[in-house]
């Protein structure tokens, strides 16, 4: 990127202190943003040829700087940026994300894409990235400057100073769904496996002394069509975490009599064959498959499946953040698979091994360094977790 802080740094705190409520609500206020310019991205007839325009190599040209597919994402990032960083100037540098804002063009010119002063600004920008496309450009910049409108949150007295924070970025997970865009996909038992249903913007709030996430939003843009307009509607989930603090929208508190005897779990297609096969014998067919870690997080915040396990080392602390503060909010959370199953094998008394978000992965280099190394099961409640460790550990239950 072309600035920013250290993920794991704690920085001078300021004299400015903040309810939690109005961060929170800035964080909501930013994915409804982002979430509007996802869906104008599909919904606009000029950005959506855009969009969904393959390209050969050879028939590149050597002007465009990327394809438009990566601009939506670091647009929709840097909106999300720019909106929370003016409001919280001490949250500024410590806003993270999945892509790099800084683009190449044909003539070896370097453009850092950002949201300008005014509307006009940001769409002469957006046109050197556009090859001159003056009109998509203009369309682009009047979704990154409309407002999300007002928004109040009530989450009591507590207090948290923004320089005690920092922020995860997923601007649109599951791209590829996004840019497929299937809108007829058929849910099973409430969850999707593919479509633009998977697609989620996903934000996330952490202490940086420790690492641990204390508020996060799951903007889901395409949550139901219009079957007449075709146009899509969004939806989104809050939660807060914070000490004694225990608030969502989803207005559920967590229930301490949970039946672990069974469990329903999410995967990936591309899961491992032997953890396919061992949580298949646990769930039986309540066993689901989707597209897109946060859109799988998702099912587990809303009560559609107990679990999300995914024992690979691709999905990244910009996926987890968001939802990792929710499934905390609930009375549930998101550990590390692999040094959770090796904590219990060694008998270990804490067995829980919580994913963390202001230290990159040693001795990894580039996106590695945030990746949830360990792979990560997402649950809603400790039951469902031990049941999910003693399934994959070959233990007896």
């Amino acid at each position: 990127m072309c600035s920013g802080g250290s993920a794991m740094a704690p920085r001078s705190s300021g004299p400015e202190a903040g309810r939690m409520s109005d961060v929170l609500a800035a964080l909501v206020r930013a994915s409804e943003k982002a979430a509007n310019i996802a869906r104008a991205c599909r919904q606009e007839a000029l950005l959506f040829q855009l969009l969904i325009e393959e390209k050969k190599e050879e028939d590149k040209n050597k002007k465009f700087v990327t394809d438009f597919k990566t601009l939506a994402d670091v647009l929709v990032q840097e909106a999300i940026k720019h909106d929370i960083g003016q409001q919280f100037p001490d949250l500024k540098e410590y806003i993270f994300g999945e892509e790099s804002n800084e683009f190449t063009n044909g003539l070896g010119q370097k453009i850092c894409v950002k949201i300008c002063e005014t509307e006009k600004e940001t769409a002469k920008l957006l046109s050197l990235v556009l090859d001159g496309n003056e009109e998509a450009a203009s369309a682009l910049a009047s979704a990154a400057h409309q407002s999300a409108g007002e928004l109040e949150l009530d989450t009591g007295h507590t207090e948290i100073p923004p320089s005690m924070l920092g922020v995860w970025v997923d601007p649109i997970d599951s791209t590829f769904q996004y840019i497929k865009g299937i809108g007829d996909s058929v849910a099973r038992g409430g969850v999707h496996s593919q479509g633009l249903q998977c697609v989620t913007v996903l934000i996330g709030a952490y202490l940086l002394h420790s690492g641990m996430p204390v508020m996060g939003v799951v903007n889901q843009p395409f949550a139901a069509q219009d079957p007449n307009t075709k146009r899509w509607t969004g939806q989104y989930f809050w939660g807060l975490s914070f000490e004694d603090v225990k608030l969502n929208s989803l207005q559920t508190t967590p229930d301490p009599l949970v039946d672990s005897t069974h469990l329903s779990a999410v995967l990936s297609s591309g899961e491992a064959p032997s953890v396919r096969e061992q949580l298949g014998m646990a769930c039986g067919e309540d066993i689901h498959y989707a597209a897109g870690a946060g859109y799988k997080c998702l099912c587990v915040i809303r009560g559609l499946v107990d679990v999300y396990v995914f024992s690979e080392d691709t999905t990244f602390k910009w996926d987890c953040c968001g939802p990792h503060a929710i499934l905390c909010s609930l009375g549930g959370g998101m550990v590390d698979l692999k040094e959770s199953l090796r904590r219990r094998r060694e008998g270990t008394s804490d067995q829980c091994a919580e994913l963390l978000y202001n230290a990159p992965v040693a001795g990894a280099h580039g996106v590695d360094r945030w990746a949830n190394a360990g792979g990560l099961v997402a649950f809603r409640s400790c039951a469902h977790l031990e049941r999910v460790l003693c399934v994959l550990s070959s233990l007896p239950c």
